[in-house]
């Protein structure tokens, strides 16, 4: 059973909000870097990206992550090089925040680099965290089951959906 929970409207108005709140939070800051986890989290930094550049002057640097969610200690991959990230304000981003292990890896990975401070987006939260992490700024908040999954579709009409 497949039951919609965002339709693209609503997914547009999560994306500026999230964009805003990312924006009154880093106001002293001359750069942020969004670092979008593959593949959905990366085009949801994306669309963050291009909301911020139409509210505000702060310079976006988008990165990619690549990790194996399956397998996080396998290490992770950024598109940029570490020496970037340097006393820079760093968003990790991604679609859903499920277990908290992908978010919780990513994290662990800035928290290797001298950054300034990290902060976590995601467009949908489900509440089964197994690690101590929650996201900053979400778009929502919804209870489920673990039996039901939520997959997000980035493509048009967006949509996100909980899946039985």
């Amino acid at each position: 059973m497949k039951t919609a929970i965002l339709n693209q409207q609503e997914i547009q108005y999560k994306i500026r909000r999230i964009a805003f709140q990312i924006y009154e939070s880093n106001l002293n800051e001359p750069q942020i870097i969004l670092a979008g986890i593959k593949n959905k989290g990366y085009t949801f930094a994306e669309k963050i990206k291009t909301c911020l550049e139409e509210i505000s002057d702060i310079k976006i640097k988008l990165v990619s992550l690549k990790l194996d969610k399956k397998n996080p200690l396998n290490g992770i991959e950024a598109s940029i090089a570490v020496s970037e990230y340097k006393n820079e304000s760093v968003i990790i981003v991604d679609d859903v925040l499920n277990s908290g292990s992908t978010l919780i890896y990513a994290v662990n990975f800035f928290l290797d680099q001298p950054v300034k401070k990290i902060q976590t987006a995601v467009l949908v939260d489900r509440s089964h965290k197994k690690y101590p992490i929650k996201a900053d700024f979400v778009g929502l908040s919804l209870s489920t089951s673990l039996s039901e999954t939520v997959k997000v579709n980035f493509d048009k009409p967006y949509t996100a959906y909980l899946m039985e």
